[in-house]
């Protein structure tokens, strides 16, 4: 049984929700609670099959803003691709692994 049309939950992590699902626009947002950073959160719209929008809440604003227009137009798979296992210092995750979990989580 699939995801109830506009719902969706990582039940596994507890980390992801949207706030808006695929409404026959083509186009899903995707808000998710990060760990292991200094961000607080992420947001990602994606829109016939690639990243249209991408921000984070907290963080270091100008990497964070560069990280996000970068990816935009990127589909999610390749965007993912770039950015999982990025480390920050000695974190194990950073800022864009974060990024390439949610995006995983909507693929």
């Amino acid at each position: 049984m699939g995801k109830p049309p506009g719902y969706y939950i990582d039940k596994k992590r507890r980390i992801g929700y949207t706030v808006g699902m695929n409404d026959g626009t083509g186009e899903t947002t995707l808000r998710y609670a990060t760990s292991g950073t200094c961000s607080d959160s992420l947001a990602i719209t994606v829109r016939d099959g690639l990243i249209a929008e991408a921000s984070f809440e907290g963080g270091c604003e100008g990497n964070l803003e560069g990280l996000a227009r970068l990816v935009v137009g990127l589909s999610p798979a390749e965007a993912a691709s770039r950015l999982k296992g990025i480390r920050c210092g000695s974190k194990d995750t950073s800022c864009p692994d974060q990024l390439a979990r949610a995006l995983e989580s909507m693929l």
